[in-house]
């Protein structure tokens, strides 16, 4: 009898231990978000985040891909195609998203030319560089390449 108990906490200390396969999804959206599971509990903890509002969806979701791996797959694409857009996401965004997953692509980085703070275009026509000033108009660059500054323009 003592041993069956026995047996039986250390069964329950261990399931308490391990993950389940729902929150490990639950763990991953907010590893995406930017929160490590310390914070993730201390969170937690001052109700700050309700973890049991996303349970259900991270179950719908495991119901969906089918294994764990496949929905944290699906979690990081959304996650990376997401924020390359200034865009918030949820666990439900990766169902909208579901059937255009292996077209969901990061927004590329575009560097611009810039002169003194004002935009260049290049000419393929004359093969030349124009700086537009202020009042819109172009004018013919004629400084050395190495003036023209290239920003990232979001």
């Amino acid at each position: 009898m003592v041993k069956e108990s026995k047996k039986q906490s250390e069964k329950q200390a261990k399931k308490k231990r391990q993950e389940t396969a729902i929150q490990k999804i639950v763990n991953h959206y907010f590893y995406t978000k930017g929160l490590s599971l310390e914070e993730l509990k201390k969170d937690t903890k001052k109700k700050k985040i309700i973890y049991s509002r996303f349970t259900r969806p991270a179950k719908q979701l495991l119901e969906l891909a089918g294994t764990v791996t496949k929905a944290k797959k699906a979690i990081t694409t959304v996650s990376r195609w997401a924020k390359s857009r200034n865009l918030d996401y949820a666990i439900e965004t990766v169902f909208k998203k579901w059937l255009e997953l292996d077209r969901l692509k990061p927004k590329e980085i575009v560097k611009k030319p810039f002169y003194r703070n004002d935009p260049m275009v290049w000419s393929e026509a004359k093969k030349k560089w124009y700086v537009i000033d202020k009042d819109g108009r172009w004018l013919e660059f004629a400084d050395k390449k190495s003036e023209i500054k290239w920003k990232i323009v979001k």
